[in-house]
Formats: C-alpha cells, sequence, structure tokens
C-alpha cells in the first residue's frame, strides 16, 4: 500500500505510527457517516490489481449510498446533513434549486431533515479518502493515483494526449500517442469523399465564423465613446397565480444616465420546472425612464467577479423607445444545467451588465 494511503487509514483510525517521524497521530472522531468502518476497509490492503478495482467500486458504492448519485471527483466538497448523509456537491446544489423552484425548504434524501448551506458541513475525512482514488490526469489519457510519482521522462512520449493528423479534414479522434499510429492506418476521413469532406470543412468554417463575428464585435463596442456598467443582483419573487413561480427582478439601476430593471425566469415560466432536468434562465431589459428619442443599445450580461457560474458571452441589440421599452426574454446563456442549477440554489443572483449605446 502507498505509505502517504497508509498514513490516512492509521490517522482516521486514530494509531500511532512507531518508528516515523510522525510522534504519534491525534485520534479523529468517527467518520459522520454509516460508511466509516466500510471506508477504512476499502482503502486497507490494495496488492493486486483485481482486489484493487473491486475495493474502488465498493468504496465508491459505500460513500454514495446515502443519496449521492453524482460521480466522485477529487477536492470536491462532500457535503452532508446533520446526521451525516453524506452527498456529492452537485446533488446538493440539485436539491437546493428544487426547493427554490417549489418554495419550500430543501430536506435531506434519507432522513428528510432540513439541509441548508449554512445547516449542512462537509465530511472532511471522506474528502480525504476520496482523493486517494485514481483520477483522470490532464496531460495523459489514463489514470494515476495520487499517491504515485510522476511518470518518468522516457515514458512521457508515449502517455502525452495527441490529436490526428486528420483533425483538419474533422476527425474529432485525441488520445495516448502510442495510439496514433494504429488510429491513423483505420482512420476514415482520409477515404470520404470530396462532397462529404466539404460538409465538414463548412462547419467548421461556419463555427470559426460565429467565433471572429464575437471577437470583433466586442472590440468594436469597446471602441464606443460611452459604456455603461454596473453589477446587478437578481432577487428571487413568486407571482399572484394560483399556482405559483419563480421569477427574479432587480432593483432599479442607473447605467448612462438611465433608469433600468432586469427581469428573469425559469424555463419561459414553465409550469412544473422543478420536473424538468434541463434548466434555462432567460432575460428581459426594461428601460423605466423618459427619453426624447429612440435609443439604440447593445448590451450583454456576464458573471458577477466573485461568482463561478460559466455564462458565454452573448450580445444583443434593441432599439429602446417611450412606447417599446422593453426587450423580449433572451436566454441567458449559461453553459449547462448545472451552471442554472447554481444560479437558482444561491440566495440571489449576481451577475454584470454592460450597454454600449450606439451612437448615429
Amino acid at each position: 500500500m502507498p505509505l502517504p494511503g497508509l498514513f490516512l487509514v492509521l490517522q482516521l483510525s486514530g494509531c500511532c505510527i512507531p518508528g516515523s517521524s510522525w510522534r504519534s497521530v491525534s485520534r479523529v472522531p468517527a467518520l459522520p457517516c454509516p460508511a466509516a468502518a466500510s471506508l477504512l476497509r476499502c482503502l486497507h490492503n490494495l496488492p493486486s490489481s483485481s482486489q484493487h478495482q473491486s475495493r474502488h467500486r465498493r468504496f465508491r458504492r459505500e460513500v454514495g449510498a446515502t443519496g449521492a448519485i453524482g460521480a466522485l471527483q477529487r477536492r470536491v466538497p462532500r457535503p452532508s446533513c446533520t446526521n451525516g448523509h453524506l452527498m456529492c456537491a452537485g446533488c446538493f446544489i440539485h436539491l437546493l434549486a428544487d426547493a427554490r423552484l417549489k418554495e419550500e425548504q430543501a430536506t435531506c434524501p434519507n432522513c428528510r431533515c432540513e439541509i441548508s448551506k449554512s445547516l449542512c458541513c462537509r465530511n472532511l475525512a471522506v474528502e480525504k479518502a476520496v482523493s486517494e482514488l485514481p483520477a483522470e490526469c490532464g496531460f495523459f489519457a489514463r489514470q494515476f493515483p495520487r499517491s504515485i510519482p510522476a511518470p518518468t521522462p522516457s515514458a512521457l512520449p508515449t502517455l502525452r494526449v495527441t490529436q490526428c493528423k486528420y483533425k483538419r479534414i474533422g476527425c474529432p479522434w485525441q488520445g495516448p500517442y502510442h495510439e496514433l499510429t494504429v488510429h491513423e492506418a483505420e482512420c476514415t476521413h482520409p477515404t470520404k469523399t470530396g462532397n462529404e469532406l466539404m460538409d465538414i470543412l463548412d462547419e467548421m468554417d461556419q463555427t470559426r465564423k460565429k467565433e471572429m463575428q464575437l471577437y470583433n464585435s466586442i472590440f468594436s463596442l469597446l471602441s464606443f465613446e460611452k459604456i455603461g456598467y454596473t453589477e446587478v443582483q437578481f432577487r428571487p419573487y413568486r407571482t399572484d397565480d394560483f399556482i405559483t413561480r419563480l421569477y427574479y427582478e432587480t432593483p432599479r439601476l442607473t447605467v448612462l444616465n438611465q433608469t433600468w430593471v432586469l427581469k428573469a425566469r425559469v424555463n419561459d415560466s414553465e409550469r412544473n420546472p422543478n420536473l424538468s432536468c434541463k434548466r434555462t434562465l432567460s432575460f428581459q431589459l426594461i428601460l423605466k425612464s423618459k427619453i426624447n428619442s429612440p435609443m439604440e443599445c447593445s448590451f450583454l450580461l456576464l458573471e458577477g467577479p466573485y461568482d463561478d457560474v460559466k455564462i458565454n458571452p452573448v450580445i444583443y441589440h434593441f432599439v429602446f423607445t417611450n412606447e417599446n421599452n422593453e426587450t423580449d426574454y433572451m436566454p441567458l446563456p449559461i453553459v449547462d444545467s448545472v451552471e442554472c442549477n447554481k444560479l437558482l440554489a444561491a440566495k440571489n443572483i449576481n451577475l454584470r451588465l454592460f450597454i454600449f449605446p450606439i451612437q448615429k
């Protein structure tokens, strides 16, 4: 068994390590979860590869058996309820988002006790134990235990991730370098017809064209004489309908000497968004001030300075008048439903609004 893993097991079990630089290891309280004993058994004695994989599967099952169905990832907080039931960070955020949509208190899936970001605590012992599991390396196409030494320089050329030389004509393959020769000999892209290759290249050109348009548009907007931006905070509210729906609205804010309000809704006001795994947010920009002439603007929303949510930049255009002072609801370009759940689980949604007035 690797030495760091042995130290971890001894520390979790409250033992002393004779003959080591550690005089003693302070006793750690029992793990606050039903999987404590199984966790220690799974990390102890990992001789053969088959037994190693079997124990890892058992460890994953025991740690995730209390309701956490999400994949285990290294160095990710493992929250637990007051009774010690574990859940992964993704499931925890999903529970909080569901509770916000249904306007009720989030509860543990096992014991139904109340959970929240303030009531739940991190299980550091489980986090340390999970960090001993093999993890996918970002530079080599294989998994490595954390405790083993780095690959030798002679092994680097054969383990590094590479791409097919036919990538320029649409081959998406990537893998370890020692498999490159076999793949290129079997790659089907060189044998495609001219029409098939033209379709692939056209799609690649369209993707690159959109990226360059966005790039050029942002730099063009940054050259404007006037640029307005502010931090916005969406606060949750409920509609007055018989079946209330969740929506968000910001306080009035002043940008470019005009008063604005932002509104947002979940899944375009779907009847029961809590029953859907796919979740989106759409927003609307409203001009509250009276203006003397039409005001043409470009605007976009980005993540705030202290948020970790991932939003793709998308520029929207609209001409505001006194009669038409509200934009249509436009999708907030969130990367996926996981990022949307992060926003819904938060008490408030903090973003940054940019407005670029177009001078004629």
